[in-house]
This record gives C-alpha cells, sequence and structure tokens, in this order.
C-alpha cells in the first residue's frame, strides 16, 4: 500500500518517547521528514538517530504544549526548516499520578496539571499550527487520547475527563477545518507498556496492604486477560501504524473520527 507520504513534513509533539517516539519512526520510515518536540532531554538524541537511521530530514525542539508563545515558535520554526506543514501528531499525555478510585482519593488540586498539559496543551498545538494548514488547503491533525476517555475510567480521573475532552475538541476542530481540506482524527490506545502505563501501577501499589501488594506484570497482565478481548498488550508499534495510515490519502474521507486501537477493549454498540 503506498501511503504517499514520502517528502512529507510530520510534526510529532510529544515525539521523544514511548507511543510518541514510535510514531515519528512510523513517519520517518515512510519517508517523510520528522520534526520531534518534546520535553525531554533525549529529544535531540532522538530526532538525530531517526534521521540517520531513516535517511530524512529531522529537527528537535525542546519545547513545552502549556506555553502556547513556545508553540507559535515551534510552528515558525519547523515551516521555516521544511518548507511546508502536512502532518501534525499530539502524542503528549500526563496523569495525576495518584491512584483515583474513588475520585475523592484525589484533591481538586491534583487536576490542574492534568487538564493544563492534556487539554490546553492540545489547544495550543492546534492554534499554533492550523493556520499553515489553513494557508496550504492541506494537511492532518492526529490527536492521542485514550480509552479511558472513552468508558469513565475509574483509575486517574482527571487523566480520563481530559482526554474525553481531547476527543470532543479535535471534533469541533475536524469540522472548522473540513471545509480548507485539513481532517483531523483521534486515536485511542488501549493497554500500552509505557511509563504513563506503569504510573498506574505504581499509584495504586502504594495505597496496598503490603501482604497485597502484585508486580507490574501480575497486575497488569491480569487485567489484560480480564478485559480486552484479544488477551494481549497493544505495542507502541500498532498505534503508529495507525497514526501513518490516518495520514495518507487512504484515509482521505477519514476526518471527526475516534479510533480505538486497543484490542477490543472499548466496543460501542
Amino acid at each position: 500500500m503506498n501511503l504517499d507520504l514520502a517528502g512529507r513534513a510530520a510534526m510529532i509533539i510529544g515525539g521523544a518517547r514511548g507511543i510518541g517516539r514510535a510514531i515519528a519512526v512510523a513517519f520517518a520510515d515512510e519517508r517523510a521528514n520528522v520534526a520531534v518536540i518534546d520535553l525531554a532531554a533525549e529529544v535531540a538524541d532522538v530526532a538525530t538517530e531517526i534521521g540517520r537511521r531513516c535517511g530524512v530530514q529531522t529537527l528537535s525542539l525542546c519545547d513545552n504544549v502549556a506555553n502556547f508563545a513556545a508553540m507559535q515558535r515551534a510552528a515558525s520554526v519547523c515551516r521555516e526548516r521544511f518548507g511546508r506543514i502536512d502532518h501534525v501528531v499530539f502524542a503528549v499525555g500526563v496523569g495525576s499520578g495518584k491512584y483515583g478510585f474513588p475520585f475523592w482519593n484525589l484533591e481538586p488540586a491534583d487536576w490542574g496539571r492534568v487538564l493544563e498539559i492534556n487539554v490546553l496543551g492540545a489547544v495550543h498545538v492546534a492554534h499554533a499550527f492550523a493556520p499553515y494548514m489553513v494557508e496550504a488547503r492541506a494537511g492532518t491533525m492526529l490527536f492521542l487520547s485514550s480509552i479511558a476517555g472513552q468508558i469513565g475510567s475509574q483509575t486517574d480521573p482527571p487523566y480520563s475527563a481530559a482526554k474525553a475532552a481531547l476527543i470532543n475538541f479535535a471534533q469541533c476542530a475536524a469540522k472548522d477545518l473540513a471545509p480548507h481540506n485539513v481532517r483531523v482524527n483521534t486515536l485511542c490506545p488501549g493497554m500500552v507498556k509505557t511509563a504513563l502505563n506503569q504510573s498506574v501501577w505504581e499509584a495504586w501499589q502504594r495505597q496496598q496492604p503490603e501482604d497485597q501488594r502484585r508486580s507490574y506484570e501480575d497486575w497488569a497482565g491480569d487485567k489484560v486477560r480480564r478485559l480486552v478481548p484479544l488477551g494481549r498488550w497493544q505495542d507502541a508499534e500498532d498505534i503508529a501504524a495507525m497514526a501513518v495510515v490516518l495520514a495518507s490519502s487512504q484515509a482521505k474521507n477519514i476526518t471527526g473520527q475516534t479510533i480505538n486501537v486497543d484490542g477490543g477493549f472499548v466496543m460501542h454498540w
């Protein structure tokens, strides 16, 4: 299948680690030039490695999505570097760091940073990059949400609520940008072994009596077997494969959609 991404420019916000990094690699494997935008210290090394391995142009920017001016600067630098902005992927996500069942285990103060990064961060990115796509009358945006944003997961209520808001915002953006031939979708990973997933276990573990604590592999493996119909983990590469398809001409009529890569965890009837 020809995804027609060679020579395009993909901006991966949150691209230094985990799913975001896998998405950056997947675009580069399709011969797209890639900007890796992240606060992680290794962002420059990641971009250099991707460029060397895949033979594409890369750019690294160490910027914070919570800062709108920084996102505006990032968009400007990306446009100057590549001469175009074709695909923007928001692959940023943070949790509260606490186990939220019941929700009053958390304090209202635990919500602020989660909403600031997961929701306002996405808004900052959309506001910064959309004008270039509108000008070109082409492009795609993809927001990484979560199945937690669809099922009201009790594990971390601020995270679930933020990811639900992200789905709604993506639909608003899809309607606004459709007349400009810009497509916007949301991708929801299921059970993926990421640092964020492990942090949920760590928060749960801290609340358990010592005789009821479990290893991460045991705790998470049991959850996968109980809740995922296919009975297996999803990999970051599974999410990345869908991300590049949604960016491609093969998905030219897909916009405003929420697509799950979750082994069947969430099924809407």
